[in-house]
């Protein structure tokens, strides 16, 4: 099996060094295209951390999380062991061999005892604060959660994501006591919650993007590609990771880029069949709209021309629909609305000329 190393995020990676450098004062979303090595980077970034930093690492992709006692398996790495009811105690016990773990340590009879409460959100807060508050006498905390999204819905006396972003801001901004990272390819999800939770003030962006040009030519110049199979690559994938590793893994890449340009114009043009003969609907902020097949044709036929457009340049419905179904990407930060991939934007020009 061809294994593919890791190649460095380096302008990331010192903004994230930096921002761990300084005291906890906010909440740092990190977001971008799918596929563009979010997850890659943190991981790798996690191993790499000097012993000062304790990460404690939660990964929401692909679970099913239909309520609290969902989340809490999640969030929490239980240690079968009785913790004494001291959280003082065993978060000393704890430190003395924890590396990155996938989820806050808790004994079993704490992680029992939040199951006893009516109000659990406020028992789990209150614990990892009390946690949080040790592991700070020696280290500094670092709490990311990835594909946070998923509990977006997840609705147990109110929304407990508001509830989460509220004890975020209380352990970055209030308190300095601990880093918060929140992991997504979801970008609405970023503009919904900005607004709704009022992290005005009390959040940063940092956006892991597809590789740019000199980026790219450098990583497929390490897996033996040519100056002129390079320059083809960008021009018909861009700095996809994920379909450079395709490339570099195929026996003749010219054929590979073929396939993968045919495929998700193919993949396109089935998915505007299907709307136009069936029809669609969307739910935004708890309302069903109907998606209208026109609305969609009119939003996408203004990229034959452009790379990227302001996000305000499509009515709310279309851009929702076209974000979720991953054929564009928001920027939030930028105000900007680009295709997710440079092989999704010639798809869509090809795809357009003909509509």
């Amino acid at each position: 099996m061809k294994r593919i190393a890791f190649h460095n995020r380096e302008k990331e990676t010192k903004e994230i060094m930096n921002i761990l450098d300084s005291e906890p004062s906010l909440i740092t979303f990190v977001y971008g295209p799918i596929n563009s090595g979010k997850t890659t980077m943190i991981s790798h970034l996690i191993k790499e951390l000097p012993e000062e930093y304790a990460p404690f690492y939660v990964n929401l992709r692909g679970r099913f999380i239909a309520d609290y006692e969902d989340f809490l398996n999640v969030l929490f790495e239980i240690d079968e062991e009785d913790g004494g009811g001291n959280v003082v105690e065993y978060a000393k016990l704890a430190l003395k061999d924890i590396g990155a773990v996938s989820g806050i340590p808790i004994p079993i009879n704490l992680f029992e005892k939040i199951f006893e409460k009516k109000d659990k959100s406020k028992d789990m807060f209150r614990y990892i604060e009390q946690f949080f508050v040790e592991v700070s006498k020696t280290r500094t905390p670092i709490l990311i959660i990835d594909e946070l999204q998923v509990i977006g819905d997840l609705k147990i006396d109110g929304f407990l994501i508001y509830k989460l972003f509220n004890f975020f801001i209380r352990l970055t901004k209030e308190l300095h006591l601990a880093h918060v990272f929140v992991i997504t390819s979801d970008s609405l999800f970023i503009e919904h919650v900005y607004s709704e939770a009022m992290l005005e003030g009390r959040c940063r962006y940092l956006l892991v993007d597809d590789f740019d040009r000199e980026t790219t030519s450098t990583f497929l110049g390490e897996h033996g590609f040519t100056d002129d199979e390079g320059a083809l690559a960008w021009e018909c994938c861009g700095g996809k990771p994920v379909y450079l590793l395709e490339l570099i893994r195929a026996d003749n890449r010219g054929r590979e880029i073929e396939k993968l340009h045919r495929m998700r114009a193919g993949e396109l043009k089935t998915f505007l069949k299907t709307l136009k003969e069936l029809g669609d609907k969307i739910t935004v902020k708890e309302e069903c709209y109907d998606i209208s097949y026109e609305n969609i044709v009119c939003a996408l036929k203004m990229f034959p021309d452009e790379e990227e457009i302001d996000m305000w340049s499509i009515d709310e419905i279309s851009k929702h629909y076209l974000v979720r179904n991953n054929i564009l990407f928001l920027d939030p930060d930028r105000g900007i609305i680009k295709p997710q991939s440079r092989l999704n934007l010639l798809a869509i020009r090809e795809v357009m000329s003909s509509a």
